[in-house]
């Protein structure tokens, strides 16, 4: 026999479906003090390994480092033929020089400014732009240099200039009406990948002009008075050249659409 569902009557109660109710919201964590870059606490952990191997060799293998990776002017010149590493090193040497450093306080120095400024250009542009980019702000800090010191045998050392070329990428972009530091809203990824403007709406940008002439002047001041640190002049033509790089190469290596 067929089963005939019944159809209940109008007084019997029907049945109340009701959906499950939602999972419980976990408690919202706290967010971290310091959100890095995985990028740049790898460029910051390289910097101090490379210092820290340096600490350990004697004055000869030290010096053999330097003649190596330092850049030279010395170097490109007629005057100077005795350094290792031939064509090799000419080139290599634009870029390596940015990984030795003359002092502790030099390193440190130049840890602190990477974080600062390298943490907005490597959440912009990500681990391997940002790594090309500051490898062509040292090339092009090790390039003025070299232009104002030809056949100078004074080995210049120090991530610098890759760095004053990441102040200028931040630059480009953190003084955005919504840019990171007018939000005030540093943790939002979102903030950093703004489309940014082009150079000349920049230098428009009061707060952006006003860092990047500032930034000159301390630069010119300081190596006009032949400033000193650590008993090493301060290559203070290399930072020049890093910065301007990082300003006029900013738009090669941007990952975001203009606007």
């Amino acid at each position: 026999m067929s089963h005939i569902p019944t159809i209940p009557r109008q007084d019997e109660p029907r049945p109340i479906w009701r959906r499950p109710p939602p999972p419980p919201t976990p408690p919202a964590g706290r967010e971290p003090i310091f959100t890095l870059p995985t990028s740049v606490i790898v460029m910051v952990a390289v910097l101090g390994v490379v210092h820290l191997i340096r600490g350990q060799l004697d004055y000869r293998d030290d010096l053999s480092v330097l003649a190596w990776f330092a850049f030279i002017p010395a170097r490109y010149g007629d005057v100077w033929t005795m350094l290792p590493g031939g064509l090799a090193a000419d080139i290599w040497t634009f870029v390596t020089y940015a990984f030795l450093h003359g002092s502790t306080t030099h390193i440190i120095t130049n840890a602190v400014w990477l974080v600062a400024f390298g943490s907005a250009v490597a959440r912009r542009f990500g681990a391997v732009r940002f790594w090309l980019f500051s490898a062509a702000a040292a090339a092009g800090g090790a390039a003025a240099h070299l232009a104002l010191h030809p056949d100078e045998a004074v080995p210049v050392v120090g991530a610098s200039a890759a760095i004053a070329g990441q102040m200028a990428g931040a630059a480009r972009f953190v003084f955005d009406r919504q840019g990171p530091l007018v939000f005030r809203r540093a943790a939002d990824e979102r903030l950093y990948r703004q489309p940014a403007k082009s150079l000349l709406e920049t230098l428009t940008n009061r707060a952006a002009l006003a860092f990047i002439l500032i930034w000159f002047a301390i630069n010119l001041v300081v190596g006009l008075g032949g400033s000193v640190t650590g008993g090493v002049a301060i290559a203070w033509e290399a930072h020049l050249g890093g910065f301007v790089v990082g300003l006029l190469a900013f738009r090669l290596f941007d990952p975001v659409p203009r606007a």
